[in-house]
């Protein structure tokens, strides 16, 4: 999924984030290694399942206050999944078919507050 972020600025689109905000189910050694080897920064926090015994080393990066942004997408996802069961599930084979499902979901919500 990152390698197919294109994110429009004024010159050439930029194709790889400043830093990716995920919970505790992507803490895993083989994602912090690709990202770190696209020089994205992880903001992943520690899974306490993978924790069998104490890690020496570095300990992994986490930063709490740019976490919380992670809530906003949240709670966009659960506003969404409310009015709009269909795009809960996220099954369709071609993602043109998602994201037109997507834009009749904004249209109404738009709509409603219009």
């Amino acid at each position: 999924m990152l390698e197919n972020i294109k994110v429009k600025t004024d010159g050439r689109p930029r194709t790889r984030p400043h830093e990716v905000l995920a919970d505790a189910a992507y803490d895993d050694a083989d994602i912090r290694d690709y990202l770190r080897s696209r020089v994205i920064k992880s903001n992943i926090q520690a899974n306490i399942r993978n924790i069998k015994k104490r890690k020496r080393g570095r300990p992994t990066r986490f930063d709490p206050t740019s976490y919380l942004k992670r809530g906003a997408i949240e709670r966009f996802f659960a506003w969404l999944k409310m009015g709009f069961r269909k795009l809960a599930s996220r099954y369709e084979r071609l993602s043109v078919i998602f994201r037109g499902l997507i834009d009749i979901a904004f249209f109404m919500l738009c709509w409603k507050r219009v």
